[in-house]
Order: structure tokens, then sequence, then C-alpha cells
């Protein structure tokens, strides 16, 4: 007679089946949540590559930070670079400016460019001393003994120069307009007024010095500081520009200043060595000095000038 109960089955194969609809069970439940946490990544993804990372509720993670090495370099990706920051441009002062006029291989030179090329100028005229023009036609300058040489000789001179134009100006102007220099105050009449016996007069005083006295105080000041120059005897580390002590205003400091000053002096002093050139032959053919040359000429320019000198229309008194 059949059993009315059904089949006894093995407990093993009752757990088998159990886990077995579990898993099942597991698997159906926890589909849909693996798809929203790949969702979840795919926009997190996204956000960071824009910048703007996103906080899920009800997640247990939290989203990168923007200040994350993996977001930084994602979001450095796709923005926008910044220009590089333009360089400043160095600042040109006035002094700077200037300095380029009168040094260095750009300076001035003493033909325009259209009728002087660079390429002639002789290679030891580099524009580094003060007042180089690339003028040097004798060669005198070729040897860099030499080139010292003739730049102290040409400085001193220069120097010398200036002093005296001032000398022959001076005294005949103050006299001319109304100061009291004596009865000759023309450069080339005080020496005769000294080998005559006389004596000096400066604004009515009389100066007690005679020719020999003169003679002799010039060659001991003089020579006494052209000594000094040529021994070096104050031990000055440049002797034709010293500075210091020479200087005692200062106008020497900076560095640029005095680059131009040096150019300026030895502008003047070219100048001056051509005007005491000029007095002596106005001294020769008129026989009066610069200011009163300059002061007949200014009077009647078309009556008193070169040409009329030369041609004889005026009358002139030959000295020296």
């Amino acid at each position: 007679m059949a059993s009315l109960h059904p089949p006894e089955v093995p407990f093993s194969k009752d757990l088998t089946l159990l886990n077995s609809h579990r898993n099942h069970t597991q698997t159906a439940k926890g589909f849909p949540a693996r798809m929203a946490s790949v969702a979840a990544a795919s926009s997190l993804g996204v956000s960071e590559m824009l910048g703007n990372p996103l906080n899920f509720s009800g997640t247990s993670k939290t989203a990168p930070s923007a200040s994350s090495p993996a977001t930084f370099k994602t979001v450095a990706l796709f923005q926008k670079k910044k220009p590089a920051p333009k360089a400043k441009p160095v600042a040109v002062t006035p002094a700077s400016d200037e300095l380029a006029k009168w040094y260095g291989p750009e300076r001035r030179i003493f033909l325009p460019e259209g009728l002087l090329d660079r390429s002639e100028i002789p290679e030891y005229l580099n524009g580094e001393v003060a007042g180089d023009y690339g003028y040097d036609p004798f060669g005198l300058g070729k040897k860099p003994e030499d080139f010292a040489k003739y730049q102290a000789f040409e400085l001193i001179h220069a120097r010398w120069a200036m002093l005296g134009a001032a000398g022959c100006i001076i005294p005949e102007a103050f006299n001319k307009y109304g100061a009291n220099c004596g009865p000759e105050a023309v450069w080339f009449k005080t020496g005769a007024l000294l080998l005559d016996g006389n004596t000096l007069n400066y604004f009515g005083k009389n100066i007690p010095i005679n020719l020999v006295l003169a003679v002799v105080a010039e060659v001991v000041l003089v020579g006494g500081a052209e000594y000094y120059r040529i021994t070096n005897g104050l031990d000055l580390e440049d002797k034709l520009h010293p500075g210091g002590p020479f200087d005692p205003l200062g106008l020497a400091k900076d560095p640029d200043q005095f680059a131009l000053l040096k150019v300026k002096e030895i502008k003047n002093g070219r100048l001056a060595m051509f005007s005491m050139f000029a007095f002596f032959i106005q001294a020769y053919v008129t026989g009066q000095g610069p200011v009163e040359n300059l002061a007949s000429h200014l009077s009647d320019p078309f009556g008193n000038n070169i040409l009329t000198v030369i041609s004889g229309n005026i009358e002139r008194t030959p000295t020296l």
C-alpha cells in the first residue's frame, strides 16, 4: 500500500536548494543597486571633469574633492590655460639713453651714416672712450700705449684751453663793460705790460707782481701739479679723472652721470682749443681781443666779418 507521506529528501539536498533560492533573490535585489552604483560612478566622473564634484545622499562614500590629485589633473586638462605673464620691459632711463649716443658701437660718428660706413671705422676705436667719434685719419692710436698717451695729451690741452679761453674773455669783458681791469685788459697785451715793468690792475686794485715772479709762480705751481700727475704722487686710481678731492661738489658720484660729464668735458675742451687758435689769428689780423671783435661784428655784421677783413675793406692793425 502506498504511503500517504511524500518521499523523504536528504537534508543536504534541501540545504542546496535553499542556498540557490537565496542567491537568486539577492541577485534580483542587487541588480538595481549595481546599476545605480554604475550610474553614480559615471555621473561622478563627468562631474569631476567639469570641476563640480557631486555628493549622493544615502551613499557611504563621498565624492573626491577638487584638491585631490586625480581631480586636479582632470580639471587642469579641460580648463583654459592662462597666458604666461609678459616680461616687464627694461626701464630705459634718460641717462642710459643719452649714454648710447656717445658710447658703444651705435654712438655718433664724425660723419652722417650716408657718408660714412661704420665698417670703415678702425677697430681700436670701439666707443669705450669719451669723445670717440671714430676719427683717426693718421692712425695715431693703433697701439694701446700710444692711444692712452694721446688721450692724456688731448685732455690736458683741452683743460688748459678752457682755462685760457676764460682768461682771454672774462677780463676784457669786465673792462669793456664797466669794471676797472687796468688800461689794457686784452689778453695779448697783459704780457707786454709786465715786460715794460708795469704791474697788473684788477678792479682798481694794484697787484704787485712782475714778469719774473709770474713766471716762477707758473713753473712751481703748474710744474708741481704736472709732476704729481705723472708720478701719481697722490696715488689716484684714474690720473685723468681722479674725482675724490678734485670733485668737491660730488658731480661724479653717479657712474652714468660721470660718463656723460667726461663727454661734455672733452667736447668743450676741443671747442676751447679751436677758440684759442682763433683768438691767436684774430689778434694778429685785427689787433683786438675776442670781445672787441665780437662787439664790432654784432654792430655791423655785413661790414665787419672775415670776408671784409680778408678783402682789406676795413683798416686793421697787425700785432704780435
